[in-house]
């Protein structure tokens, strides 16, 4: 019996013994189950992309976007919804009522627990998201932002509406040609965390410091939160501090509505000028009325779509949201992946009375 018990001891310790060696050399090569895990979820060394994989059947989409009762977002999210049917998967939206910067998480939450395929999120705060998220990730769930990204490291793909400095740089360059690059202007944003939002202002603001533009001041940096009241409110509160402002870029729906709605039934229609980003349906009257007379925006339903077959395919396998990897994304035709998983849907359109009744959403 002691000898058995012996030899059971030594057996044990030589066990012991290998496995700290095994330890030992997977730490010293830099790859742990863990860390292999990281790199999957991110597309990384351990994540390999077929290109010539089919797009699963029946995958789980999720669409979150900053608020649930958005109508821009609305149509991006019935998009992309539309598009899973295309491929045999399905889609839901769900999300909160205000676009607070915390007020996704617990949606993200559940979604984990549901075991969704994919999170596609426009992240109301760029870092509040996070934490869930990378949980997602980790469980194998992918992770797309689109409109509003996310840090670079909660995703593995941000859907780019158009570049983020053609955005910032021409809504600055169709207001200074309507003012004639003369007077005081504000910015009407959406909330002060918004990543897109941000983003775009910045290149508005480096746009400003060229030479052409010395005679043009930004007087301030409004927030409506992209609720259509407060953004009304922050639009008559504008023109009493400055009575003089020449003109306002709003580059939120929400908020260039709400703009165009105070200013068409008051004393500064046709003397403010207002441009920034809308869709045709919320702005053709103010259009038409002389209230606005030119937008931008890309087509929200092609930003949902393309969101949704991006989604799609990296839930099967066809891409990790590496760069320079491409995917087809249906009538859309094909799409490569640029620096830090960015892919950019295309150019914004402007809108004016001269086209916009040829657009309908």
């Amino acid at each position: 019996m002691m000898i058995r018990t012996a030899a059971r001891r030594r057996a044990a310790a030589t066990a012991a013994t290998l496995c700290a060696l095994a330890v030992a050399l997977t730490a010293c090569s830099g790859t742990t189950k863990d860390s292999a895990k990281r790199d999957t979820s991110k597309g990384g060394t351990a994540a390999k992309a077929d290109p010539s994989a089919p797009l699963k059947k029946g995958l789980e989409l999720a669409f979150l976007p900053k608020q649930i009762n958005n109508p821009y977002e609305k149509i991006v999210d019935e998009a992309g919804i539309a598009a899973a049917r295309e491929y045999g998967g399905t889609g839901k939206e769900v999300g909160p009522s205000d676009a607070s910067a915390s007020s996704q998480v617990s949606y993200i939450n559940t979604l984990i627990q549901q075991r969704q395929d994919a999170i596609l999120i426009a992240a109301n705060d760029p870092n509040a998201v996070c934490g869930p998220l990378k949980q997602a990730m980790r469980k194998g769930i992918k992770v797309v932002a689109y409109d509003s990204d996310t840090a670079k490291d909660c995703r593995q793909l941000f859907i780019n509406q158009a570049g983020s400095e053609e955005i910032g740089r021409s809504l600055v360059q169709h207001l200074g040609e309507q003012i004639g690059y003369q007077g005081k202007i504000a910015i009407l944003s959406a909330t002060q965390n918004a990543t897109n939002q941000n983003t775009w202002i910045e290149f508005m603001k480096d746009e400003l410091k060229q030479p052409k533009y010395k005679n043009m001041r930004l007087v301030k940096v409004a927030y409506g939160d992209d609720a259509d009241q407060k953004s009304f409110q922050q639009t008559q509160g504008l023109l009493q501090a400055y009575p003089d402002l020449k003109g306002i870029i709003s580059p939120t729906t929400v908020g260039i509505a709400a703009a165009a709605r105070y200013l068409s039934d008051s004393s500064y229609q046709g003397r403010i000028v207002l441009n920034g980003l809308g869709t045709p349906n919320q702005m053709r009257e103010y259009v038409k009325d002389g209230t606005v007379e030119q937008f931008s925006l890309w087509n929200p339903e092609e930003l949902g779509y393309l969101g949704s077959y991006a989604a799609a395919a990296l839930a099967s396998g066809q891409i990790t949201g590496a760069e320079g990897e491409k995917f087809k994304a249906g009538r859309l035709g094909e799409y490569t992946i640029g620096k830090d998983g960015e892919v950019i849907l295309g150019e914004p359109t402007v809108f004016d009375k001269n086209n916009i009744d040829k657009f309908d959403f």
